[in-house]
This record gives C-alpha cells, sequence and structure tokens, in this order.
C-alpha cells in the first residue's frame, strides 16, 4: 500500500491510499472507495487487502476526516466540493474508470459522478444509500455526529457505539473494538475524540448542504453502468419502499440484503463480501 497526500485547488491536503496488484496482473477496472460523510477510508482495508490481489484499490479521506487536513471555514466541507476533491483525486491518481464502492455519503457521490462525468464510471456499489433518506435515520445522523465523546479510553468510545449506533448482529467483540478505533482516536490531550471535524456536518449533511436536488435523477444518471446494492434491512436511511422502487427502476440491480442489520453494513458482513466480490470479479 502507498500513501498519497493530494493537494486540493485550494492547498488542503487530502490523504489516500493506493493498493497495487502484483507485478505481471492483469490490467483490469480499478476499485474507488468513497466512505460515509464522518468515516474514512480505513473502513475499506479489508475490501482493498482482497481486491488488489487481481486489481488497483484507491480509499480515500475526505476534506476534515481522518488524514486529510481540517478546514479553517467549515463551509469547505459542503457535499459540492467534496465531490470536485474526488473527481479531482481520480485524476491525480489516474484512476481511470473506476468500480466505485460508496458507503451512505460515498454512494452519493458516486450517484453525482455519474450526473457530472457519466463515463468516469465502471460499476457502482452503494452501501446503503439510495436515492431518498429516511427522515429518523438523517435526524440521527445529524445528532450523533456533531458530538465529541471526549472519552478517557477506547473502551469508553465502545460502549458508547454499543449503546447509541444501529444494529450490527455480525460484529463481534473483536469487531465492535476495531469499529471504536476506526471511530474514534486519541488526542494531544490523552482522551478519545472523533476521526472528523465535527464542524462538518451541518455543512456536509445539515442545512448548510442547501436544498437537495432530485436525487432520483442522480440515481437514474447511473443507468449505463454495472449496479449493486448493498442494504441494512434495518436501516433507517435507506426504507423498504425505496429499495422497491430502486429495484423496479433497475430490475437488473444486484441486492444484498442484511436481515437485522441498520445502518451502515460496514461491508465485512460474509455475505457483503461474496456479493461485493461476486460483482467486481464480474466487471473487466
Amino acid at each position: 500500500m502507498t500513501p498519497h497526500r493530494i493537494s486540493a485547488r485550494d492547498g488542503l491536503i487530502l490523504h489516500a491510499e493506493d493498493w497495487r496488484p502484483p507485478a505481471g496482473a492483469a490490467h483490469r477496472s480499478p476499485v474507488l472507495c468513497l466512505p460515509g460523510v464522518c468515516r474514512t477510508g480505513a473502513d475499506f482495508r479489508r475490501l482493498a487487502e482482497r481486491q488488489s490481489r487481481t486489481r488497483r484499490v484507491v480509499t480515500l479521506d475526505y476534506a476534515g476526516r481522518g488524514a486529510s487536513d481540517r478546514a479553517a471555514d467549515p463551509a469547505r466541507y459542503r457535499p459540492d466540493i467534496a465531490i470536485r476533491d474526488v473527481l479531482d483525486v481520480m485524476a491525480a491518481l489516474q484512476i481511470d474508470r473506476p468500480v466505485v464502492v460508496g458507503t451512505s455519503f460515498g454512494g452519493l457521490i458516486a450517484m453525482a459522478i455519474g450526473v457530472i462525468r457519466p463515463t468516469a464510471l465502471g460499476g457502482v456499489v452503494l452501501n446503503d444509500i439510495g436515492p431518498e433518506i429516511g427522515a429518523i435515520g438523517h435526524a440521527f445522523v445529524l445528532d450523533f455526529l456533531r458530538r465529541d465523546p471526549n472519552a478517557e479510553s477506547l473502551e469508553a468510545c465502545e460502549a458508547l457505539l454499543r449503546a447509541a449506533l444501529p444494529p450490527q448482529p455480525e460484529l463481534d467483540a473483536a469487531g465492535w473494538r476495531e469499529f471504536a478505533d476506526l471511530t474514534f482516536a486519541k488526542g494531544e490531550d490523552g482522551r478519545f475524540h472523533p476521526r472528523w471535524d465535527t464542524r462538518l456536518i451541518d455543512e456536509a449533511v445539515g442545512a448548510g448542504a442547501g436544498p437537495r436536488p432530485d436525487l432520483w435523477g442522480f440515481f437514474g444518471a447511473l443507468a449505463h453502468v454495472p449496479l449493486m446494492l448493498v442494504w441494512g434491512e434495518v436501516s433507517e436511511i435507506l426504507l423498504p419502499a425505496t429499495v422497491a422502487r430502486m429495484r423496479k427502476q433497475r430490475p437488473d440491480m444486484s441486492v444484498v440484503a442484511l436481515p437485522g442489520t441498520g445502518h451502515a453494513p460496514t461491508l465485512t458482513e460474509a455475505a457483503a463480501i461474496a456479493g461485493i466480490d461476486a460483482f467486481i470479479a464480474a466487471i473487466p
């Protein structure tokens, strides 16, 4: 794996990780992993380890998340700027027609790319996101992600996540500990804080993000590419009625439904791994 530090148009530094297949491997479409609104590319490391045996995989930390720079002005976290950053990273790293695996916010970015640059995509995996977003789930995201627990230990962070997050039935004790470590980091004060700038939430998905466009039109822009959906069946972000309409509009869409799982699947679930690996394998 090779880390990259990429300068955005305004000089903010974006962190990406570039996983390359062994020398001599056949050239196949790369995979670009786009995390949820407050998550990081590290969520996809297991997927990257698997897929990089045969093809290139790039994971990205958006501005204000993970190892990417924080912005002085939170307006920098608007969705339109995040989309521009992703397109610029694709150009800088020469990522041509990737299969995009997008969790939640990352899936929305994939849809937006389908509108802005229709020929830039080789395929899309939407992880628990669609053209309509459940109001209860949206409100939870806004409330939870603007908070800094200022926790004294990783164990305390784990307990907080277990109590607050939607169901993740496939996470065992080790899985919850890993998830806590991917979510919080020890600061200079010795306490644990989010791996995202808590100011970003209102700008990225709240009132500062502006009026929501017709996301069904965005979904329709993916009509020309292979499409897969991973759905947590008890998700309060992606509701059954939305999934039913997506299936009607795209009957060829591959769907992996995870019973008892909320928003968002970690993509470490056995069914998700099998489904994603088969989907990507079918794309040259």
